[in-house]
């Protein structure tokens, strides 16, 4: 099977340049080229690319991908230590999930001051400005 970067893009569901950035970053392998420079894909890439899209589609970060992939492609890996990297990206995204709730509750309190008057009058614009400045990683300057 061989694809063009277009037909590589449209089955995968990438775009383009990220398939472009992927190779730039060596998780996705040079591709060969044709006579004309086309570059051309195979079903490896394909594969690969979905892999690639699938992890970072539960929130793999792109070095996460990349330990990952390293280990595929070296051979010496084993099931324990895969194991160990989701496991690691399981807690992380218990840690956003229980932060993501904090800022759910805090938030809820501040709508719950609202009343919803036609008043330029907002205890939740009042309580926002003088709110004191959090220390969660979540929360945005």
């Amino acid at each position: 099977m061989k694809l063009r970067i277009g037909q590589l893009a449209s089955e995968t569901g990438c775009q383009v340049e990220t398939i472009r950035y992927y190779e730039r970053i060596g998780v996705l392998p040079p591709p060969a080229r044709e006579s004309n420079n086309y570059r051309v894909y195979d079903h490896s890439h394909r594969r690969r690319l979905l892999f690639i899209r699938r992890m970072r589609d539960l929130g793999f970060s792109l070095e996460e991908v990349r330990a990952l992939l390293r280990m595929i492609d070296g051979g010496s890996y084993t099931c324990a230590e895969v194991q160990a990297l989701g496991q690691e990206h399981l807690e992380a995204v218990r840690e956003k999930i229980a932060d993501l709730r904090q800022v759910e509750n805090a938030l809820s309190e501040l709508v719950g001051r609202c009343t919803g008057a036609e008043t330029p009058d907002c205890s939740m614009l009042e309580a926002l400005f003088n709110m004191p400045r959090s220390g969660n990683a979540t929360r945005h300057p």
